[in-house]
């Protein structure tokens, strides 16, 4: 017969056999690195990682090439989302979420309750500190409806992190700041960089010396040229692509004035094509690490500086990613690029410093380069389209106005008055969407019902629609453009926001010795990966609407 111990037996008993496994096998302790000093984010506004890889070996050593040798870098990475535009790429960033959660849908929307166009960052509380605002302008990211990365670091370290954020635009740097960091953005008719009255009442005194200092003003009767030789841009798109109008100008040599002959408001709204923009914002950039101190926090705790490149996106908007413009164009933020990183390793050091770098959004051809590539391309007239739809819809149903307002690729039907004519609301969507894809240049329409039901197909252009669409700001219906159709009018240039390759695919480049295995890695991987990533690094709470992964693939060993 065995003998039963008891429970005080056993307890005795286990605490002896435990005892020498405890001694032998002590758990072993892990050395994290420290974390950055300074996070710096990069977002080049409308760059597709095509031109990253299409110009590589003509970049110099100090920039993008610097990030490519010595940082990992993807090639299938993604906007992950069907509508890829500015204000949602920006919120993608460091947020971590993805329009249905975040609830910037666009860069200007309907809104369903007032039928109005509401813009991405405006509110109407806040204003330009010293500078003309009007109601649309962006002040605050009141719409923005997740916190960033960079408020979680600054809940996590009782808001002694420093968040900064600045953009030539307002919303990209108001949408990389967050609810709880600092935004500043070019000021088109002064050429100042400016903050508003929800981050404070007035400008810190390195912002006023370095506004008094009126560095805007030195471009004037500048000229941009092009940076390397002649033959450097034998496969560039031929010129006579884009025609030179009347009282316009497409051509290199590019020159920088007003035509009354002053420093004005013309001629700061004409920075903004080109580089001179860009390196405004990078020195800027510099003047906030030195203000604020950036990366040498006295409470030894890491801060953040998002930064903004806007031009490259006027630039591909005017000219097209495939035209000489372009090409010169990255070359030079290239350039910049490696002057900044000198600078950062001479104030923080480098190997006290993360940097990422992405964009908020590709870039198609322009349908007159297409064609020439044999690709059946073409700007769709959406204001015709939806004239023609709201008469169909009329038609077909009695006489009732169903289609209330419509902000491309969203379409909003009225409710009410499907309510009030005894339509049934599945009905008129579907009619809607039949005619949708029954025009020239349409691939695809969703229907709020299917949106709200899952009952959309499963291919990836509706799970990218899927996850654009918000259910209390987005419209009753979404319309998909063919691939290389785009909504818009006019004879020249090109745009963004569709669910398709050119502009979903764009840089994905993070670089930081201490944490980042260098490498050209495969996988596929989204932008919104980024904010969890930083979040593992910087050991602090993802935020609240992430969900990317973290890049375990480009970790250091101990991380």
């Amino acid at each position: 017969m065995i003998k039963q111990l008891s429970l005080p037996a056993l307890v005795v008993a286990s605490a002896l056999l435990a005892q020498p496994l405890a001694i032998h096998a002590a758990p072993a302790t892990t050395a994290h690195p420290a974390q950055p000093k300074l996070v710096v984010v990069l977002v080049v506004d409308g760059l597709p990682n095509e031109q990253v890889l299409r110009y590589r070996e003509q970049f110099g050593q100090g920039g993008l090439r610097r990030m490519l040798d010595q940082g990992a870098s993807f090639n299938n990475a993604h906007q992950a989302h069907g509508i890829t535009v500015t204000a949602i790429g920006h919120s993608a960033v460091l947020t971590g979420a993805y329009p249905y959660v975040h609830g910037i849908i666009g860069n200007n929307w309907i809104d369903p309750q007032t039928g109005k166009s509401v813009y991405c960052t405006e509110d109407t509380n806040y204003h330009y500190l010293n500078e003309e605002t009007k109601p649309s302008d962006g002040t605050a990211p009141t719409r923005l409806k997740v916190d960033t990365l960079g408020d979680q670091l600054r809940y996590a370290t009782g808001g002694q992190s420093k968040v900064v954020a600045v953009s030539g635009k307002d919303r990209g740097a108001i949408l990389l700041a967050g609810k709880t960091g600092t935004a500043y953005m070019y000021m088109d008719k002064t050429g100042n960089f400016a903050s508003s009255s929800y981050y404070m009442q007035q400008h810190p005194a390195w912002v006023q010396q370095y506004q008094a200092g009126k560095p805007q003003d030195r471009y004037y009767g500048k000229t941009w040229a092009p940076l390397l030789p002649a033959a450097a841009y034998a496969g560039d798109a031929p010129e006579e692509l884009n025609q030179v109008k009347a009282g316009t100008h497409n051509r290199l040599p590019f020159s920088y004035y007003s035509e009354s002959g002053n420093i004005d408001a013309d001629y700061y709204n004409l920075l903004k094509t080109g580089p001179y923009l860009d390196q405004l914002t990078l020195d800027f950039a510099r003047a906030a690490v030195e203000g604020e101190n950036l990366g040498r926090n006295p409470a030894g705790v890491p801060d953040l500086l998002g930064v903004s490149l806007s031009a490259h996106d006027y630039v591909n908007h005017a000219f097209g990613p495939e035209s000489k413009l372009s090409h010169d164009h990255l070359q030079r933020v290239d350039r910049m690029l490696a002057e900044f990183f000198n600078y950062l390793d001479k104030r923080v050091g480098m190997d006290n410093v993360l940097v990422v770098l992405t964009a908020d959004h590709g870039f198609p051809n322009t349908p007159e380069f297409s064609r020439t590539q044999h690709i059946e391309a073409e700007r769709i007239d959406g204001g015709a389209m939806m004239k023609a739809l709201d008469q169909h819809l009329s038609a077909k149903f009695g006489g009732a106005k169903l289609l209330s307002a419509w902000s491309l690729p969203n379409i909003h039907l009225d409710y009410q008055q499907i309510e009030k004519s005894g339509l049934k609301r599945e009905e008129v969507e579907t009619a809607a969407a039949r005619f949708l894809l029954a025009q020239k240049g349409i691939v695809e329409a969703y229907t709020r019902t299917q949106l709200e039901s899952g009952a959309a197909n499963t291919t990836r252009m509706a799970t990218l629609m899927r996850r654009a669409w918000n259910r209390e700001a987005s419209g009753d219906l979404m319309v998909v453009a063919k691939p290389y159709w785009y909504f818009g009018t006019g004879s020249s240039g090109t745009s963004h926001g569709s669910p398709y390759a050119y502009d979903t695919n764009v840089p994905l480049l993070i670089m930081g010795k201490r944490w980042i295995k260098a490498g050209a890695y495969g996988q596929y991987a989204e932008v919104m990966d980024i904010a969890p990533t930083l979040a593992h690094l910087l050991r602090v709470r993802p935020p609240a609407g992430s969900e990317g992964r973290v890049l375990t693939e480009i970790l250091q060993s101990q991380q």
